[in-house]
């Protein structure tokens, strides 16, 4: 399971189920403390994943990106299961508005469109929540608190979209509990969206002392980026934040956050300034990290 979606679903132990049920190949720590909160383990071997999935009506896919081609023997097990709603593994930005390739996106794609082909009559969804609250201002986006330096790829006024992990697990678990055919196939989440210039502020108001703020052109950034292509997403998604292709406010790529706000009310979303407030305007100030351009 991936680490930051293991967080995120503990919440949906908070939203009442029938029953909740952790698919794993063998007993962990993650494992055992969503057992303590009242899911049940079932363990499994790929020649026994449609026995496991025997009686789950809505599957939650957070195998993480090294996981591939467990994640097709996983769908190729749902048509002969129960199974009406199923929720890749993405959780992260809409790629689908990318203009070009890289394999851990292309790797979803792909497995979307044999979920389109392998179970065509079942529901899928597809939730996109942008940058994870927690995890994204840190060195890899620009975001270097050590030295007090944020550099953002174009304008430093672009807002980007970040949704706190707990706050993507209340979503999925939210949309997990509606009837199946009022679920779209895809969500977009938002958080809070802020720019670069804001976050700074955010972060200055609550200790982090004084943030210097520059910038790289957007352009010769990206084409430097796509000339030496790399496995990890950080370069790319610098410069995606600049082009607002991670804003997924009503002015940009859009949200559907009213399905979980008015459905399940989800009313509150953790915020830039809480965050500020829980680091004390520092997050990531100790990661050490070379800006690579």
């Amino acid at each position: 399971m991936d680490n930051k979606l293991h967080h995120a679903l503990e919440v949906t132990l908070s939203i009442e189920f029938h029953d909740i049920i952790v698919l794993a190949r063998s007993r962990s720590p993650k494992a055992e403390n969503l057992i303590k909160r009242g899911a049940s383990l079932r363990l499994y071997t790929e020649d026994s994943l449609e026995e496991a999935l025997a009686g789950v009506d809505v599957l939650i896919n957070t195998v993480g990106p090294s996981g591939h081609h467990f994640k097709e023997s996983l769908l190729r097990s749902i048509p002969a299961s129960g199974v009406k709603l199923y929720f890749p593994c993405e959780f992260g930005v809409d790629h689908y508005v990318h203009d070009f390739q890289h394999e851990e996106w292309d790797a979803k794609k792909a497995h979307f469109q044999l979920a389109s082909e392998l179970i065509p009559d079942r529901s899928i969804c597809r939730v996109y929540a942008g940058l994870f609250l927690e995890d994204s201002i840190g060195p890899w986006f620009g975001f270097d608190t050590k030295s007090g330096k944020y550099e953002a790829v174009g304008d430093p006024g672009q807002k980007t979209s970040y949704t706190s992990m707990y706050d993507v697990g209340k979503a999925l678990a939210i949309l997990a509990s509606q009837p199946v055919g009022t679920i779209p196939p895809e969500v977009h989440l938002s958080g809070d969206s802020k720019s670069m210039a804001e976050i700074a502020e955010i972060m200055e108001a609550n200790g982090a002392g004084r943030i210097q703020v520059t910038s790289v052109p957007l352009e010769s950034y990206k084409a430097s980026v796509l000339a030496k292509p790399s496995p990890t997403p950080e370069r790319y998604l610098r410069f995606l934040m600049g082009e607002g292709k991670i804003h997924h406010s009503t002015d940009g790529i859009g949200n559907q956050n009213d399905l979980v706000q008015v459905t399940g009310g989800l009313s509150t979303w953790m915020s830039m300034s809480e965050l500020a407030k829980e680091t004390h305007g520092r997050p990531w100030a100790e990661a050490d990290w070379d800006l690579v351009n």
